[in-house]
């Protein structure tokens, strides 16, 4: 079964994610909003795409705030996790952000919260995730 990771700091969207993941999907998920953990996890592989929320308001690495753009930097600066596909998720979707976060970050796609299509989200992620 391929997993998910959501790194999200709103328990309320990481519940509605993993809900539409779990049951629609039939993907597992974890859920975590420390940066220590995400890096830990992509490097172990223990997940096989990742769900990043831009802001990301209380992350921390190494004594320094983190939002989902600058851990998106740092796995895909990872020749362990470049591959690793990362989705950003925002709910600051204004005209012209799509192209600047997907640039500034080297993410893979992007999805504006809140999620309404399930089945399109579904399909982003589906898009992405590395066959068998």
């Amino acid at each position: 079964m391929k997993t998910v990771l959501i790194v999200e700091d709103d328990p309320i969207n990481a519940r509605v994610f993993s809900k539409i993941l779990t049951k629609r999907a039939g993907l597992a998920v974890k859920h975590t909003e420390d940066a220590e953990e995400v890096l830990q996890i992509a490097q172990s592989q223990a997940a096989d795409i990742v769900l990043m929320d831009v802001s990301l308001s209380h992350s921390m690495y190494q004594g320094k705030a983190v939002d989902g753009i600058r851990l998106t930097q740092m796995l895909k600066a990872d020749p362990q996790t470049q591959s690793l596909p990362v989705i950003l998720v925002t709910a600051h979707a204004m005209e012209g952000d799509r192209e600047r976060f997907l640039g500034q970050s080297g993410a893979d796609d992007y999805i504006s919260k809140p999620v309404v299509d399930h089945e399109s989200f579904i399909s982003q992620i589906m898009a992405l995730l590395p066959a068998e």
